[in-house]
């Protein structure tokens, strides 16, 4: 089956290169489009995609207040790929915060766009994990955050589930964890969904920067 997309940005030209990227390959099907946040709730509800590629700066609502409002209203959200311009914003770290699973610059060429799509839909393994830390050394409160303390404390990881939030904060995929701990692919996955659930993580990525957030990991 053909990983499903919608694609929401205000700019019609911004749509129009996403699409022709995405629907040039044979497992990756544009499913519609949006102008703004306001209409992806429906739209979602209506398409049931596997991938929102969504702006993060929209006029009436943007890709931060869209992500919550879907994550909250919609039982089995699609996947969040927040498409930016600018690679350090602010936004684009509060997006990660709210739930977006990865984002994708404007400005990447073809191929990275068809990795992005295909990476964030697999789920495991984090998009662009360098960027992520850089974020999260710049707004992400210096692993300060009490809360994000407090709920790594309560998640009481074992010191295997807690070696393996360190590679997933690193980017490592499942596979390379596995080679990495000399362990099953099945062991990870395992272990990987263990760390989610004790966290109250969505996937990987909210993991990762609740490690961050927390002072688990060092974004530097």
């Amino acid at each position: 089956m053909p990983v499903t997309v919608l694609l929401v940005d205000d700019e019609p030209l911004v749509r129009a290169g996403l699409r022709a990227v995405l629907a040039a390959q044979p497992d990756i099907e544009v499913v519609g489009e949006a102008a703004d946040g306001a209409a992806v709730i429906p739209l979602v509800r209506q398409l049931r995609p596997d991938v929102v590629a969504m702006d993060v700066r929209m006029p009436l609502m943007d890709g931060i207040e869209a992500t919550r409002a879907l994550l909250r209203t919609v039982s089995d959200p699609p996947k969040i790929l927040v498409v930016t311009t600018f690679e350090n914003d602010e936004y684009v770290y509060e997006a990660l915060r709210a739930g977006a699973d990865g984002f994708l610059l404007k400005r990447a060429r073809p191929a990275e766009i068809v990795h992005a799509v295909r990476l964030v839909a697999e789920g495991d393994s984090l998009l662009f994990p360098a960027s992520v830390r850089q974020l999260a050394a710049e707004y992400g409160d210096g692993g300060g955050n009490p809360a994000a303390r407090a709920a790594m404390e309560r998640a009481a990881l074992t010191e295997r589930e807690a070696e393996v939030l360190r590679l997933m904060a690193r980017g490592l995929s499942n596979a390379e964890i596995a080679g990495r701990l000399i362990v099953g692919t099945e062991t990870v996955k395992s272990h990987v969904s263990a760390v989610l659930a004790k966290l109250g993580a969505r996937d990987r990525t909210q993991a990762v920067i609740a490690a961050y957030e927390s002072g688990f990991v060092a974004p530097g």
